[in-house]
């Protein structure tokens, strides 16, 4: 195929220009864009084809993958090939699909496939939001019903001359100077996902970044996606085959449980509910669905999907039913109103052995939350097409089958767990201590042990409580809240506060927001509905902040502030600062001097280049004794200092005496004692040691000291003995 079909369209957006291409690459996908940005190129092709036989959800498979050979790089470790996608893989597809899954219509089961590649970058404008861009425009290609399109871009807040100014699509270098890392996506109704970490920024700031990023950096780019579409004629949409259940299945489900419904629903307790629930369900489908015990197989496969689409339509009509209680009757499932918070218990120091450790439940939902606190040697090293990065803070997320009641396959963790992880992480970053006052590495586990709703908000409020447990001067409390939206037919909408599962999985959205008293640390917004407008948002943000302030009080009425010490088991960190010139010195040859230090006193030791020493031990003592010694092999000799010292010579004319290991200075014979001294050997020894004061340091680094200086004058010496002490001090002032 020629230029001729090659289409695109350029735009300059946030000061740099980009582009969307398409005709060139990957003609025998459905669609496929080449989206560049600067220096940075993400090729996005999406298939769309038949449902698999059986399938009765939407199979939308979102893959990004970063190529190394993008920034001219090889993978690391033995195999130099690209392996399992890492963590920011995993979480740039969670990014890819969660705006785009809701933009297909109910019932839609063809196979729908993304996959985004990196092809170039340029160390500065990240491909993760191009990719999400990218995705949408791939599919305003393809013949899908997708109800796009739908732009993603980056706003951070960075401080200038003229103040704080936002910016669409910062480079790494601009994000250095950001307290705001906002990840944003909307279509022509509106936002419908939002993915923060911030440093305590202020809800009205966040709500003027989220305008300013919708205005400034989505609306041009759904706009560029409609006319490229349009350039490539690619208007003509086909809907496929809906697995939505008929009309006549739907109306028999709601006439045999329609009313019992209603009645399940008002259950409290999450088990006593599904239950009931369940139980209906089963009496249902034996009464009006049951399958032919006798007849042909086309009658049994009939009867097969008529079962299949009266599963489908009591979901529905449980869905429905949630609804109608919560926005007419003002009825939640466990009997809540719309702003309550569930029952919190806080216990923190539950585990005797752990750095820190913390139990929160909320509700139905418990975590149990583990601190641990290291070194820089265990700091995570991430590597990728950004530049190489190391990590003193990360938090892990498990979610196993028993916390919901399941047995099921026992792996390690998905998409879910990485993404909940990640913003709990993100959320607590915020309140982190600067390394300076806090050198140390903290990790979090949190392990949710029972879940019913917002898990990734029980892990942020449990995380902050195991960082006090353990010690950790945390700049302020933080916690963690969802709001959930729910609406009907005529348009009314009701917001809830701390939504439980069901809420979440039958409701319009889930928009948790975590913080602090000061402002928002993190937000996660994932949206059913269409799109979500600023006023919306504005007061969601307000019902979040109001209930975010009711768990930090319960929060701090458990423990009001980080504890004081440090438990007994972390181990103990102390920071020297040296000369950089002397780094040599302590490493010595072949790292023999700052390996002796460590075998001696059992504490382990890092230098850094501008001279910072890092010394960590679980033994106070041997963390003193290792600064002892390196303050020591630091230090500058300085005319005036008295040194206690190890004779490790001796000669006629005097004695050389290690001040600190490495560094020598030579005590004339004439300053070894009082009065006069015929022999060396009859004042010191070999191994004595003996304090001395320096009182000469040479333009060669040659050290003169005196024991003499330190002395009382003898009292038999009279006024020569005085004029001798005199003298080493005058010998003092002139080398001064």
């Amino acid at each position: 195929m020629g230029n001729s079909t090659v289409h695109f369209v350029e735009r300059e957006i946030g000061g740099r220009t980009l582009r969307m291409e398409t005709g060139r690459i990957a003609k025998l996908a459905s669609g496929c864009v080449m989206v560049q940005y600067a220096d940075s190129i993400v090729m996005c092709a999406a298939v769309r084809a038949d449902p698999r036989p059986g399938l009765d959800f939407f199979p939308l498979q979102c893959d990004y993958r970063e190529r190394m050979t993008a920034g001219g790089q090889f993978p690391g470790g033995f195999r130099k090939r690209e392996g399992a996608p890492n963590e920011k893989e995993v979480l740039t597809m969670r990014m890819i699909d969660r705006p785009i899954r809701p933009l297909f219509p109910d019932g839609f089961i063809d196979e729908v496939q993304l996959q985004c590649w990196t092809m170039s970058h340029d160390g500065q404008n990240d491909t993760d939001v191009l990719a999400c861009t990218g995705g949408s425009a791939a599919l305003m290609l393809t013949d899908a019903p997708f109800q796009g399109p739908v732009a993603t871009v980056r706003v951070g807040r960075i401080l200038t001359d003229d103040g704080e100014q936002f910016v669409i699509n910062p480079t790494q270098a601009q994000m250095e100077y950001s307290d705001l890392d906002m990840v944003l996506s909307g279509h022509s109704d509106g936002i419908n996902m939002i993915e923060v970490g911030a440093a305590e920024v202020p809800e009205d700031a966040v709500l003027a970044a989220i305008e300013f990023g919708y205005e400034h950096g989505c609306k041009p780019i759904i706009e560029m996606q409609i006319e490229l579409a349009e350039k490539a004629g690619c208007t003509g949409v086909r809907e496929g085959k809906s697995s939505l259940p008929s009309d006549d299945v739907v109306d028999i489900v709601k006439s045999a449980a329609g009313a019992e419904m209603d009645r399940c629903r008002r259950i409290q307790g999450k088990h006593d509910r599904g239950d009931s629930i369940s139980e209906l369900r089963t009496k249902m489908l034996d009464e009006h669905f049951a399958l032919p015990e006798n007849g042909s197989y086309t009658e049994y496969r009939a009867a097969e999907k008529r079962l299949g689409e009266a599963r489908e339509a009591f979901r529905t009509l449980e869905k429905k039913t949630t609804r109608k209680l919560i926005v007419e009757d003002s009825i939640r499932a466990d009997g809540r109103s719309a702003n309550e918070i569930r029952a919190i218990e806080i216990e923190c120091g539950i585990f005797p052995r752990t750095h820190g450790s913390a139990f929160f439940q909320r509700g139905e939902t418990q975590s149990l939350v583990t601190c641990a606190l290291g070194t820089g040697r265990d700091e995570q090293i991430v590597d990728g097409l950004m530049p190489e990065y190391a990590k003193k803070f990360y938090l892990h997320y498990n979610f196993p089958p028993f916390c919901v009641g399941e047995a099921r396959r026992i792996m390690g963790p998905g998409r879910r767990e990485i993404g909940h992880g990640a913003l709990a992480e993100r959320s607590l970053l915020a309140i982190i201590p600067d390394v300076e006052d806090f050198p140390y590495t903290v990790r979090l586990v949190s392990d949710i042990t029972e879940s019913n709703g917002s898990s990734s908000m029980a892990s942020v409020c449990g995380g902050c409580m195991a960082m006090m447990d353990a010690g950790v001067p945390i700049k302020a409390t933080c916690a963690g809240i969802s709001v959930g939206r729910f609406s009907n037919a005529d348009g009314k909408i009701v917001r809830v506060t701390d939504i439980i599962g069901e809420e979440d999985f039958f409701g319009d959205m889930d928009f948790k927001v975590c913080g602090t008293r000061n402002g928002i640390t993190g937000i996660q917004l994932d949206l059913k509905a269409r799109g979500l407008w600023f006023d919306e948002i504005k007061e969601t943000f307000e019902q979040a902040r109001i209930g975010r302030i009711e768990i930090i009080e319960q929060m701090e009425a458990s423990l009001a502030e980080p504890r004081a010490e440090l438990s007994e088991y972390a181990p103990r960190i102390i920071q020297v600062m040296i000369d950089p010139e002397k780094i040599g010195k302590l490493i010595g040859p072949g790292g023999k001097m700052i390996r002796g230090i460590q075998e001696r006193t059992g504490a382990t030791i890092e230098v850094d280049d501008d001279g910072t020493v890092t010394i960590a031990s679980t033994d106070g003592k041997a963390g003193d004794a290792a600064k002892a010694e390196v303050e020591a092999l630091g230090a500058e000799i300085k005319v005036g200092t008295v040194y206690e010292g190890t004779v490790v010579s001796t000669k006629d004319f005097g004695a050389f005496i290690e001040l600190v290991p490495g560094t020598d200075g030579m005590c004339h014979i004439s300053e070894l004692d009082n009065g006069f001294v015929k022999s060396v050997s009859d004042v010191v020894s070999i191994g004595d040691r003996v304090k001395v004061k320096v009182i000469h340091v040479d333009d060669t680094g040659r050290i003169k000291l005196s024991r003499k200086a330190l002395l009382e004058p003898s009292d038999g010496e009279g006024d020569g003995g005085r004029r001798g002490g005199r003298k080493s001090e005058d010998a003092v002032e002139t080398a001064s």
